[in-house]
């Protein structure tokens, strides 16, 4: 059985490349790129892969059993990227496609689910076997914030006490990792999240704990969020999108108690205390 995986150079692919050659029991496995010049430290093969340029797509899938299909980063040409990839799997014989979706995709307020549920909709109608792995927020999402909330004294955001239960891309990869080297799991839609429901406050507090300096979080109105963002560089539309998101996120939109993801890895989630020492490590 031959596992491809798009996006395989992006932060989540790059670590299912590298969960699923731990697993290997010497099957292939292709990473589908746009530069495959660009993926040569994967090892494995790589294949010329554009979500956008759908003539290329049908002969890059030749020979693939198995297809992850991770989102595109295109927000807002997501649904026509990923119905290009869809389309292409049906001519090329693609047996089953494994889709990372949103957590709760189908009731999510979230705007990025808008874009999933479209895409779960065509898996749905494909006539392809197809695994949903509703993927929660990554515990990243917040900790590559650490920076900034050390060199300004405060965390800051707009999720108030919303918990959230986050989980790292690590976690989420090896679950991938199972479901693509496992049988049983077609037709079914796994709601992935981490174990401990967290607060960006509880965040603020690990922080404090493992630096020795008070770092309290201070939480800010959608719109004055939105601001500091734009001011620290990000576009317009993401930084719009990521304090609306904090707001969902108030509101239990990132919160799940299934533990669906740790009984798929067969461990615990990773610990926010052991994410939040590894972006201290990485900031030296």
């Amino acid at each position: 059985m031959t596992i491809a995986v798009t996006g395989a150079t992006g932060q989540l692919g790059r670590l299912v490349i590298e969960s699923l050659k731990r697993k290997s029991t010497g099957e292939p496995i292709v990473a589908l790129v746009r530069s495959p010049e660009k993926a040569s430290a994967l090892g494995v093969e790589a294949r010329a892969f554009d979500y956008a340029q759908p003539e290329t797509l049908a002969p890059a899938l030749a020979g693939i059993d198995t297809l992850l299909l991770i989102s595109s980063s295109e927000v807002g040409q997501r649904e026509a990227q990923h119905r290009n990839v869809i389309e292409a799997a049906k001519q090329a014989g693609i047996k089953r496609i494994v889709y990372a979706s949103l957590l709760h995709a189908d009731l999510s307020p979230i705007s990025l689910g808008e874009e999933h549920r479209a895409t779960e909709a065509l898996l749905a109608s494909s006539g392809i076997a197809t695994t949903l792995l509703r993927n929660g927020w990554y515990t990243e999402n917040y900790t590559a914030s650490i920076p900034a909330a050390l060199e300004n004294g405060a965390f800051v955001g707009s999720a108030g006490e919303g918990r959230l239960s986050l989980a790292t891309r690590a976690d989420y990869a090896e679950a991938a990792a199972v479901v693509l080297t496992s049988g049983g799991h077609e037709g079914k839609t796994y709601e992935l999240a981490g174990d401990d429901a967290v607060t960006l406050a509880d965040l603020a507090a690990e922080i404090s704990r493992q630096t020795g300096r008070d770092i309290p979080y201070r939480d800010l109105p959608q719109a004055e969020y939105a601001a500091i963002l734009k001011q620290v560089g990000l576009p317009e539309g993401f930084a719009e999108g990521l304090a609306a998101w904090d707001v969902d996120a108030s509101n239990g939109a990132l919160f799940d108690d299934g533990h669906q993801l740790s009984k798929l890895i067969g461990r615990p989630t990773t610990p926010l205390a052991d994410a939040v020492r590894a972006q201290l490590a990485v900031q030296g």
